[in-house]
C-alpha cells in the first residue's frame, strides 16, 4: 500500500498587520522586523474569521483543487487549534458535517505547530490497517496570534504568529506525491518553558486576570529555556528530517524543496546551509507569518505557483512546535515510479 498526496488548500484573512504596524506596537524597529524576524507582514483574523471557519475555507479548497467530493472522505484528522469557536469543542466532527463527510468519522489532533507531520504518520497508519479508508482529509485553523503580548519581552520570539487555514488530501494508493517516511519527535523537559498561565485547571481565568492581560503566551524562564533550547532544537530538527530521509530511501543531497515553518530568518537560513540546500529550494513565508501547523500546506502552495516545486523533486516538509516537539515528512512529488 502507498499513500499519495492528493492536493494541498490554504485560507487566509484578508486583513493583515504590516511591519510597521507591529513596530509601533512592540518598539521593536520595523528593519529588525524584517531582516532578523523574516516579518514584512502577516494576516491576522476579521470578524468571520474564526478558527474552525478558517480550517473549513482552507479543506473546500483543497477539495476543489484535487477534483474530490466530501462524500469521498472517510477520516477528517483535524488540526484546528485548541483556541477555536468554543471551549470543549470536538472541531472536526463539524468539519466533516460542513465538507458534506457524510461517511467519515473524525478526531482532533493536536502536537502544536508539528500537528501536521504528525497527521500524515497517524493518516498512513490507519490506511494500512483499515482498509475502508481510501481517503483522508487533514485540516486545521490557526489564530494562536491572538495571545501574543506585543509588550512582553519574554514572549518576543512569537510575534510572528498570525492566522489562517490549511488542508491536505490523502488517499491510498493514488498515482503521484507518494509519502515515503515520517518521523516525530518530543522532549517534555520543556512542557512549562512556553505557557499562556491562566484559563486552566492550575489557574482558573479570573477577572483581573483579565485587566492585566495575563491570559497572553509567557516564558516564566526565557534565558534557562534559551541555553537548553539552543542545544537540542536544532539537532532534533534536523534529526526528524534525516529520520523521513533514511525511511524515504534518500539522503540529504536528493532534497529538492523543503517545505519548512516560518522562522526567524537567521534560523531558516541555517536549516538551509545545514542541507545543503539553496535559497530557491524553498520559500519563506515572510508576507505570511507563522500560521502554526498550516505552514506545510500553504508553502506546497506557494512552492507550485513559484515553480520551486515541481514533478520528480524531493520534498520535505519540517516544522517544530512548543513543548517541544519536532516532525518531518518526505515526499516524492510528481508521478509515482511503480
Amino acid at each position: 500500500m502507498s499513500v499519495g498526496l492528493v492536493s494541498a488548500g490554504s485560507y487566509i484573512p484578508r486583513s493583515s498587520i504590516s511591519a510597521a504596524e507591529i513596530a509601533a506596537e512592540t518598539g521593536i524597529p520595523e528593519g529588525v522586523l524584517r531582516t532578523k524576524f523574516g516579518l514584512e507582514r502577516k494576516p491576522i483574523p476579521g470578524p468571520d474569521d474564526h478558527t474552525n471557519a478558517m480550517a473549513l475555507r482552507a479543506a473546500q479548497d483543497a477539495l476543489k483543487r484535487g477534483g474530490v467530493a466530501g462524500e469521498e472522505i472517510d477520516l477528517v484528522l483535524c488540526t484546528t487549534e485548541e483556541w477555536k469557536e468554543y471551549p470543549l469543542w470536538t472541531a472536526g466532527i463539524k468539519l466533516a458535517h460542513d465538507l458534506g463527510a457524510k461517511r467519515a468519522w473524525s478526531i482532533d489532533v493536536q502536537l502544536r505547530c508539528a500537528t501536521t507531520m504528525a497527521a500524515v504518520k497517524m493518516a498512513q497508519a490507519l490506511m494500512a490497517t483499515d482498509e475502508r479508508l481510501r481517503t483522508v482529509l487533514i485540516a486545521g485553523g490557526y489564530r494562536n496570534g491572538d495571545f501574543v503580548d506585543y509588550r512582553n519581552p519574554r514572549s518576543r520570539f512569537l510575534i510572528n504568529l498570525s492566522a489562517g487555514g490549511g488542508a491536505l488530501v490523502l488517499r491510498r494508493d493514488h498515482p503521484s506525491n507518494e509519502v515515503l517516511g515520517t518521523a516525530v519527535r518530543v522532549d517534555g523537559s520543556f512542557s512549562h518553558d512556553v505557557i499562556i498561565p491562566v484559563g486552566g485547571t492550575v489557574s482558573p481565568l479570573k477577572a483581573e486576570d483579565v485587566e492585566q492581560q495575563r491570559y497572553r503566551f509567557d516564558v516564566p524562564d526565557p534565558e534557562g529555556m534559551k541555553e537548553r533550547l539552543d542545544d537540542r532544537s536544532m539537532q532534533n530538527f534536523v534529526a526528524v528530517i534525516d529520520e523521513a530521509l533514511a525511511q524515504s530511501g534518500h539522503r540529504r543531497q536528493d532534497i529538492g524543496y523543503l517545505n519548512i515553518l516560518h522562522m526567524k530568518r537567521s534560523a531558516h537560513d541555517h536549516v538551509l546551509r545545514e542541507l545543503g540546500l539553496r535559497e530557491e529550494q524553498s520559500y519563506y513565508l515572510s508576507e505570511y507569518g507563522h500560521l502554526g501547523q498550516q505552514d506545510q500546506a500553504l508553502s506546497i502552495l506557494k512552492g507550485l505557483e513559484t515553480g520551486r516545486l515541481r514533478d520528480g523533486m524531493l520534498m520535505v516538509m519540517v516544522a517544530a512546535g512548543i513543548g517541544y516537539a519536532w516532525s518531518a515528512s518526505a515526499v516524492k512529488w510528481g508521478p509515482r515510479v511503480l
